[in-house]
């Protein structure tokens, strides 16, 4: 029997109750001394305001209950044996994390110098959002933590993805009610549908109703009994109230409640595994309905405080130093430190004793530092999946043959199951079609016999329509050791811009902590791009993810834009290989061109820019003209208008310039990966003109670019143009196309004289004659259905 299995299975006894009341006080004390005090931590000398921190920022609203369910998991890790981590859902009160895991010893043995006993809580207080301290929510710094509370809404959905593939693993999750009010995390009840009872772990929900936002009252505390009983049988789930505000009556109903939650955990994962059995059950969850700021102040100049949204942040400002001074002391002193710590602040034996040990305690968990438990994907090799390729002549589907890579990983790590692919209702769409070979989609409610690729414990997570909830899963399976990516349609991967962004502002700070472990990096496959809209139109245009990432910090975020299916599959086996980043690849899935046969798509996609020697003209010499492009459609383009130029004007000296790795056109000062000011040069020259055709936004290749050397620079890119139309009217709307290219060009090469001038002609009729046969056939030119690459006539 495990060292964490010392609670006898009966009823609590009056005297284990008190000791878990006097565990909660000590949280709860830690918790509001992290919000006031510099000094006098233990409160043996008598309070003054030069004690007081200057500015009292933080939070309280939500953290007596949010220490009440923690003192309630210890119990249960140690009464059931449990493997448990605990996700905190409302959106501030990290300071109870800390408290806790100071308390269970955790947080000293990671922070030495936040020692547990006087000196080491006096550290411990003053830290706590303060200037060069550690912040308020539970942050990568926290112990334990895999869900920072600052954007509302994931704790459910990364606790579920915690739980995929971790059978023996219990996520319990307090949910805030104002957590509760928001899109993601109402969406989030529905998960229940996708957890394999056999082969996954559980999720138990804590719904703490406080009753109050910031200043609202929340939505689930004013509505009766039954109709919140209603929504959760609703959604699949089975209720348990625990409600009240007296504290040893709510233990004991708690307790109770946690017992009986376990043992239906324990009950319905024992029949499933046994019988084989993965039909749904009804998991239990838990609401608790306890006052806002509980055990704080009851009334603070004439107002009520405890019950009220008043008590959402800090209790008492401190703007009346006498007074304010008062009620504090009262406040604190109605803890009893002297009871709960020793002479020399160090928690008393008698309750230190409550805690779990080892790696059993919620601070400690590898589960919630999961680089512990990381291991590699087997992968195959990424080249014996390329195509032979004929320059501009051979078309395939990208991201089909990037499927037949993926397909064969689920084979190769079938054993380990640490792999799946996330994202909403379009891996079908996404031309993911051979990953379906191997694997099936993950479906837990209803099955029908006409369904295509449902099953129960299928590892491809697209069975919800909700970028929230897939990114959200994928968070919290990578966040807990596991490999994992995403795809999406690129217009809605903006629905999920702020989760990739808190997402790399994690791995940001972890990667300041010696003691986070790196994780499997966050891989997105922007996949339906803005360049081909046959059928779906405005709605589905958007390429700035990429001006978004772009903003992140250099260490964490990369962009690749892969122009076929050797660069798709070299770039995602760098990126799947790769952690603690934010990847975003932007992947063709339509018929399209292919230029490097797979030795070249390495050596490209290694250096992630160069000088495509084949298809320029320059060799040895100054160049006229660069044309570069980035993206498969801009490549297309840019060859196309190549070959006009080639042929038209063969003494030109072109150099064509493809760029893989986006942020090679940042400078190294600024980027890991950028180019030195030597490197650009060579490749874009100090001051010839450059056409650059850039799959999204134009002025993104600007804001890369504006200290370079050579600002002689047009570049073409996505203008907010553009409906249901033909794949090339989309380009030629935007002013990407091959004529509007060459255009440009010749518009930079004033020594053209006439000869430009009659080729500028030449292209303003191909335009007209181009929206002419649109408007009467439906489908773009022969000339540009049927083009191929060639050299010069």
């Amino acid at each position: 029997m495990s060292e964490n299995t010392c609670l006898e299975k009966q009823p609590l006894s009056q005297e284990m109750l008190e000791k878990m009341n006097a565990y909660w006080r000590a949280a709860n004390y830690l918790s509001a001394g992290q919000l006031y005090l510099l000094d006098n931590p233990l409160l043996k000398e008598p309070l003054t305001m030069d004690q007081i921190k200057k500015k009292i920022v933080g939070h309280w609203g939500t953290v007596p209950g949010q220490n009440f369910v923690y003192v309630h998991c210890n119990r249960v890790i140690k009464r059931y044996d449990l493997d448990m981590i605990l996700l905190s859902g409302p959106g501030h009160g990290g300071n109870f994390m800390i408290a806790n895991t100071y308390l269970e010893g955790t947080y000293s043995e990671i922070y030495p110098n936040i020692s547990q006993d006087e000196e080491g809580m006096k550290k411990m207080f003053k830290q706590f959002s303060f200037p060069c301290g550690v912040p308020s929510h539970c942050a990568p710094e926290t112990p334990g933590s895999i869900n920072e509370g600052g954007e509302l809404g994931y704790s459910i959905a990364h606790a579920f993805g915690a739980v995929f593939d971790n059978p023996d693993l219990i996520a319990t999750v307090v949910v805030g009610d104002g957590e509760a009010e928001t899109g993601p995390l109402a969406t989030s009840w529905q998960s229940n549908k996708f957890l394999n009872p056999i082969t996954d772990g559980a999720v138990l929900p804590i719904l703490n109703l406080n009753g109050y936002k910031i200043s609202n009252p929340t939505i689930f505390s004013r509505i009766p009994h039954e109709e919140i009983e209603s929504f959760f049988i609703g959604c699949g789930w089975e209720p348990i109230f625990v409600e009240g505000d007296d504290p040893m009556t709510m233990h004991k109903l708690m307790a109770e409640a946690m017992d009986y939650a376990i043992e239906k955990i324990k009950s319905i994962q024992e029949n499933a595994r046994k019988n084989n059995d993965p039909e749904r059950p009804k998991w239990p969850m838990i609401v608790l309905r306890t006052p806002k700021g509980w055990t704080g102040p009851k009334v603070v100049d004439g107002q009520q405080i405890e019950g009220s949204f008043r008590a959402h942040q800090v209790p008492i400002s401190m703007e009346k130093p006498e007074e304010h001074l008062k009620l504090l002391k009262e406040w604190l002193e109605s803890y009893h430190p002297e009871e709960l710590f020793d002479e020399n602040g160090r928690l008393i034996p008698e309750l230190a004793e409550l805690a779990p040990k080892g790696n059993a305690r919620l601070g400690a968990n590898p589960h919630a530092n999961g680089g512990l438990l990381l291991k590699d994907l087997r992968l195959p090799d990424f080249r014996t999946y390329g195509i032979d390729v004929d320059p501009g002549k051979t078309k395939a589907q990208d991201m089909i043959e990037l499927g037949g890579y993926i397909r064969d990983i689920f084979t190769l790590n079938k054993e380990s199951k640490n792999f799946r692919i996330f994202g909403p209702d379009e891996s079908m769409s996404n031309r993911l079609y051979k990953v379906f070979e191997a694997e099936n989609r993950d479906w837990n409610a209803e099955l029908l016999p006409t369904d295509d690729c449902l099953a129960r414990g299928g590892r491809i997570m697209d069975g919800m329509l909700s970028e929230h909830m897939c990114e959200g899963w994928l968070e919290g399976y990578l966040l807990t050791g596991r490999h994992g990516f995403f795809a999406s349609y690129e217009a809605f991967i903006r629905v999920v811009d702020s989760m990739a962004a808190q997402h790399a502002k994690w791995l940001k700070v972890c990667n300041q902590l010696t003691w986070r472990r790196p994780i499997a990096s966050l891989n997105f496959i922007l996949t339906s791009n803005v360049w081909q809209q046959d059928h779906n139109g405005y709605t589905h245009q958007d390429p700035g993810f990429l001006d978004h990432i772009a903003n992140k910090k250099a260490d964490v975020v990369r962009m690749y834009l892969p122009p076929d299916t050797n660069c798709l599959l070299s770039c995602f086996d760098h990126c799947i290989k790769s952690k603690n980043y934010v990847n975003a690849i932007v992947a063709s899935k339509h018929p399209s061109y292919q230029w490097l046969n797979m030795e070249q798509a390495v050596k490209h996609c290694t250096q992630g820019v160069g000088i495509w020697d084949w298809a320029s003209n320059d060799g040895g010499e100054e160049p006229d003209i660069v044309m570069a492009c980035c993206g498969d459609t801009p490549t297309l383009e840019t060859m196309a208008a190549v070959t006009i130029l080639r042929d038209e004007l063969p003494e030109l000296k072109i150099r064509v310039v493809n760029v893989v790795d986006l942020f090679k056109l940042e400078s190294n000062h600024k980027h890991p990966h950028g180019l030195s000011d030597a490197e650009y040069n060579a490749l874009f020259t100090t001051d010839k003109p450059v056409i650059f055709a850039f799959h999204g936004y134009p002025t993104l290749i600007h804001e890369l670019t504006y200290r370079r050397d050579n600002q002689n620079m047009s570049v073409h890119g996505y203008q907010e143009e553009g409906t249901i139309t033909t794949p090339f009217d989309m380009r030629v709307q935007n002013e990407i196309d091959r004529f509007n290219l060459v255009k440009d060009a010749i518009m930079h090469l004033p020594q053209l004289g006439n000869r430009g001038s009659y080729l500028i002609q030449k292209m303003n009729d191909k335009l007209v004659e181009h929206k002419q046969y649109i408007a009467e056939y439906g489908q773009d030119l022969e000339e540009v259905r049927d083009w191929q690459w060639h050299t010069a006539k």
